[in-house]
């Protein structure tokens, strides 16, 4: 019987060909001072030095899996039905648990199902800027940060794991379809994961944002007008910081970046 105060939580890496960064990831999971973790990995068949790297830490992973897969959804999908613990959460390779994570993450869900905090992004080395969750804009756009994300096992077991369809988005349908389905969400005001964020290529931020559109119209259908709309706003927010990157103006992004934390607070019309 799990301890009602201290339940299994299973984390799940997903990795391929990550020996960059997965041993920074390994490590930020046994920084954790919470004493009853589960953790598997998701090797995609790694043709580098990942599987070597992985094994250096035997007192930390407790499961290992290394074959091919059918993609991100596939992998997640591997680990959690490997999952053995009452909470999920989900980190990948190139990201890092910030200290204490989980401990915040179990005390949050004594009143919710899905527990998320907020996320450190960072370029070059360095922290960029910080992306503070908001689940209660969810209809409108992906405010849950997806490396600080925790769910409750049940949650998947009513309601689904990701769905191998989407290639960029499967968080949202997958956070979406739990939203909707009236799933408790809380925010934990706190840096719980950290991101390297290097920017997407042009086909995978375009493929993203016409999987959003799609995934709205599917547990959204009576916004479908407002869906639109946003697709269109969604476009324009990504490509014209890429088109000033590109004119060598990176500090409009910035400023709009800094702008922009601040305008969150306000309601949105779409």
């Amino acid at each position: 019987m799990q301890d009602d105060r201290q339940p299994l939580v299973s984390i799940i890496t997903i990795v391929y060909n990550g020996e960059k960064h997965i041993a920074d990831c390994v490590r930020s999971v046994q920084r954790q001072k919470y004493p009853n973790l589960q953790y598997i990995v998701v090797d995609g068949g790694s043709m580098d030095n990942t599987l070597a790297i992985l094994k250096q830490f035997p007192d930390v992973i407790t499961d290992l899996i290394s074959e091919k897969d059918e993609g991100i959804s596939d992998a997640f999908n591997k680990g959690i039905l490997r999952a053995r613990g009452r909470i999920i959460g989900l980190i990948n390779a190139d990201d890092w648990y910030e200290d204490g994570a989980v401990e915040m993450a179990v005390k949050a869900m004594t009143d919710a199902d899905i527990a998320y905090g907020d996320l450190q992004l960072w370029k070059d080395g360095s922290p960029d800027f910080i992306l503070t969750g908001d689940h209660s804009r969810i209809r409108q756009q992906m405010r849950i940060n997806h490396p600080t994300v925790f769910v409750k096992r049940e949650c998947y077991e009513r309601f689904g794991l990701f769905d191998k369809q989407y290639r960029c988005a499967m968080d949202y349908d997958l956070l979406l379809r739990f939203y909707v389905s009236g799933c408790r969400f809380k925010h934990i005001p706190a840096i719980m994961a950290n991101y390297r964020w290097e920017g997407l290529s042009d086909h995978r931020w375009m493929l993203g944002v016409r999987e959003t559109l799609a995934i709205k119209n599917k547990y959204l259908p009576q916004r479908r007008l407002a869906n639109h709309l946003y697709y269109y706003r969604h476009i324009l927010v990504v490509a014209i910081p890429k088109l000033l990157g590109k004119w060598k103006l990176t500090f409009l992004p910035r400023l709009y970046r800094s702008l922009r934390s601040r305008w969150t607070s306000r309601p949105m019309s779409l």
